[in-house]
């Protein structure tokens, strides 16, 4: 059985660590990944275009035609 604690405060975390080591529990922490480096870089990348104007306007109205 897995249990996954998230929010957890830095000042519980340690109290919940020892009670996990002294009931024989296996700790595996993950920390957040960021954004793929890639997908930044192309997000980036358009918005560095569409400030130098060469975006596409679309009106709302013609979104559904």
């Amino acid at each position: 059985m897995d249990i996954i604690l998230k929010n957890v405060k830095k000042k519980d975390f340690p109290v919940l660590k020892s009670l996990a080591k002294s009931l024989g529990f296996e700790i595996i922490e993950e920390k957040e990944k960021p954004y793929n480096p890639e997908f930044v870089k192309e997000i980036l990348n358009a918005e560095k275009s569409i400030e130098e104007g060469k975006g596409v306007k679309i009106k709302v109205e013609d979104l559904w035609k």
